[in-house]
């Protein structure tokens, strides 16, 4: 009885001491700590809290404290679109605007239309098989089609389909996660809108482009002479348009020759 009263009398003991501890740090962090920010709390509830690093900022924590500070702008949200924004706009007491932007993949060189330079039997990624020789595909410019872009979108929009990744506009949030991650550099950004896309981006000659690629742009300038608000150009053998003049009239698409202009 003794050897039992002398054990379990410290370890009421040392309960009780941890029970008040515990106790007083609550109540410290309670009425010591500093009270919550509550205009930080309602913009960091307005952003949708992907953390996509769109705005510039590593998260949306830190794009929140900057917007309360002052030191970002408040339409920098692309991924949370018009919502966000106005949720933005009835916080600040400000009128917030952002422009809807999406993702395309400028390629359209499918296991069908574009030739490859050898089997890969490697790890299906693309930036592993771009360390074998630039990727499997001929074109060095190409799509290699083993979805790292896909992987990495939290909203599904993007498939793979015959070795090219495609990418659902209505489902695109503009994040840009898909543009950092390709290895390729084929993904890009655009404002959403009716304006037509280049889906290619070799820069060779229109003769080697023709041997490795059906769907590949020859430079040919057709696009060029049948654009009337001069928003396409040909630069460095490959179509390049302007989207802040692009109409989305579609005569560039409907003369060109090997298909690589689309919506």
């Amino acid at each position: 009885m003794e050897i039992f009263i002398a054990i379990i009398i410290p370890v009421i003991i040392v309960a009780a001491i941890g029970l008040i501890a515990g106790l007083g740090l609550s109540l410290a962090g309670k009425y010591l700590s500093d009270p919550p920010d509550e205009k930080l709390e309602a913009i960091r509830e307005a952003l949708p809290g992907a953390n996509c690093g769109a705005c510039g900022f590593t998260g949306c924590d830190d794009y929140a404290a900057a917007v309360k500070e002052g030191a970002a702008q408040p339409n920098l949200c692309i991924p949370g679109g018009k919502d966000t924004a106005s949720a933005l706009s009835e916080v600040l007491g400000v009128e917030v605007e952002t422009e809807e932007k999406v993702a395309f993949v400028a390629c359209n060189g499918d296991c069908f239309k574009a030739s490859s330079k050898f089997a890969y039997n490697g790890v299906a990624s693309c930036s592993a098989a771009m360390d074998f020789y630039n990727g499997p595909m001929d074109c060095a410019f190409g799509c290699i089609g083993f979805g790292d872009c896909a992987k990495v979108c939290e909203y599904d929009g993007i498939t793979v389909e015959n070795g090219v990744a495609k990418i659902n506009s209505n489902l695109c949030r503009g994040c840009g996660k898909c543009v950092s991650t390709c290895p390729k550099g084929v993904i890009k950004m655009k404002t959403k809108g009716n304006s037509f896309n280049v889906l290619c981006s070799n820069t060779e000659k229109g003769a080697r482009v023709m041997k490795i690629c059906e769907a590949g742009c020859i430079g040919c300038t057709k696009c060029v002479k049948a654009c009337k608000f001069d928003a396409i150009k040909v630069e460095n053998f490959l179509a390049v348009i302007d989207y802040s003049k692009c109409t989305g009239c579609g005569e560039c698409a409907k003369v060109c020759v090997k298909g690589c202009i689309s919506q």
